[in-house]
């Protein structure tokens, strides 16, 4: 740093989400340049961007840009922007955002598990009738995203994926995990690839889905794994959990197996685009339960402090650290 007197500036781009939050750290900082999109006087000042569905123009003419910082728990946003210069991309890993996503998981898992939209049919028509509740230990869940009895799989084992399976796995579910690389989660079975996906999915009673939206898992939840579902659980029939990108999941065949059992519900955080249009199906559908994409909608002022302390230990000479791979888009 050559001017003791000026910190490395910082422009915040938050697209429709109030920047207030994440500023607080910054305005602190009276020596550091700040500005909020799109009102930048000093462009040549500017080294960090906080960014959240950023404009292309908001990357354009940064001559001293040193990193990016996604204020989602995803990048694909930032990934994605064709204006994006070749400077490292740091995603939001932080305790608040871990917990509160497991609590939206383990709160659908229980929800489906203990058969609530039945129940609350059931109160609408006054009819009090016990339903025959299976034991969690009979359930699977998978985890996509990182299994004989209800299984619970989730699909994605990165840091949410990994914290919901560890919280499910004591309440007793058989909880199974699938990744794009081979991972190592001890007590859960963890598949990878698309060799293990198969054989993933055939032990899933209900799926999690926590997968990065990338080229290669944009429409992965379609009919194609729906037929691959287990058919014989304890719930009778396969449950479909997405709070990972909207651009995941086929609308059309979520609602086309809804109809037909091979899904018997599902829990959806998450659409493309946002928010879900009036009109779609979605809200009204007996077996849906639909939520606004808060499953880990976290507090911006705890996230914005954490990004804080990242800058001035990267200002420090620290590395930079959960790091983007730009080509795998995650």
């Amino acid at each position: 740093m050559t001017d003791k007197t000026v910190l490395p500036g910082v422009l915040i781009a938050s697209g429709n989400w109030a920047p207030e939050p994440w500023a607080e750290p910054f305005a602190s900082e009276p020596e550091r340049p700040l500005a909020i999109w799109p009102d930048v006087p000093d462009r040549a000042a500017i080294h960090y961007v906080l960014a959240w569905r950023p404009p292309a123009e908001a990357f354009a003419d940064l001559p001293n840009l040193k990193a990016v910082f996604s204020l989602g728990a995803g990048v694909d946003h930032v990934v994605g922007n064709t204006a994006l210069p070749d400077v490292p991309i740091v995603r939001v890993v932080d305790a608040d955002l871990t917990t509160r996503m497991t609590e939206w998981v383990t709160l659908q898992v229980l929800l489906h598990h203990r058969q609530h939209l039945a129940y609350t049919r059931q109160q609408a028509a006054h009819q009090w009738r016990e339903l025959r509740q299976p034991v969690a230990h009979d359930v699977r869940v998978g985890i996509m995203g990182l299994g004989e009895l209800v299984r619970v799989g989730i699909m994605g084992l990165g840091e949410l994926g990994r914290d919901a399976v560890e919280v499910l796995a004591r309440l007793g579910f058989q909880v199974s995990g699938w990744s794009r690389s081979a991972k190592d989660i001890a007590g859960i079975e963890c598949f990878h690839g698309e060799d293990g996906l198969t054989a993933f999915l055939g032990r899933t009673d209900i799926l999690v889905a926590l997968v990065p939206l990338t080229p290669d898992t944009r429409g992965i939840l379609n009919a194609s794994v729906f037929d691959r579902l287990a058919r014989n659980g304890a719930l009778g029939g396969p449950v479909l959990i997405n709070a990972g990108r909207g651009g995941l999941q086929v609308d059309a065949d979520i609602l086309a197996a809804l109809d037909d059992g091979r899904l018997i519900g599902a829990s959806l955080d998450v659409f493309e685009p946002e928010p879900l249009a009036a009109d779609s199906p979605f809200w009204g559908h007996p077996r849906v339960v639909v939520t606004p994409h808060v499953a880990a909608s976290s507090e911006a002022s705890v996230l914005a402090v954490g990004i804080h302390r990242q800058i001035l230990d990267f200002e420090a000479g620290k590395p930079l650290g959960n790091l983007v791979d730009v080509a795998r888009g995650y």
